[in-house]
């Protein structure tokens, strides 16, 4: 299972990154392109700590069951919820975003939570937040064509 720890895989996905432009589109989901590299920024600041969040009561009910689901090795699925605080309405500049979400994704060579809190999953150690991450990203740029 790749993990956005390993620098090749984290390396990657910001290649990847770079790809996104504004002609690119969703080919499911709500969000237009800079929403979605928001949106992962934010995704990224919970899992380096930098925001923190309790677990929903919801989280608390269904968490772990979704989270041994997450933790298979295979894609994430296509149009489910987002974390309401995760939902972006605004417009944004996708160069100025997708540099904030480059450096975001070049800090986790210098990890050091050794757990964090995700709002629906509950407590993730550093090994499911390190594989989660890699999933999120990925899903998200396969969102976009990238």
């Amino acid at each position: 299972m790749k993990t956005v720890f390993d620098p090749t895989s984290r390396e990657e996905l910001i290649q990847r990154v770079k790809n996104l432009s504004e002609t690119s589109t969703a080919q499911w989901g709500k969000m237009n392109v800079s929403q979605m590299v928001k949106h992962c920024s934010q995704w990224d600041d919970l899992a380096q700590g930098i925001t923190t969040y309790k677990q929903s009561f919801l989280g608390k009910l269904f968490g772990k069951m979704a989270l041994k689901d997450m933790m298979k090795d295979q894609p994430v699925k296509k149009n489910l919820p987002t974390v309401p605080s995760f939902v972006i309405k605004d417009q944004l500049d996708l160069d100025t975003e997708k540099d904030k979400w480059i450096k975001s994704l070049q800090a986790y060579a210098n990890y050091s939570p050794e757990s964090i809190v995700h709002p629906f999953f509950g407590r993730l150690t550093k090994e499911q937040t390190g594989y989660m991450v890699y999933k999120h990203v990925d899903h998200h740029l396969q969102q976009f064509g990238c």
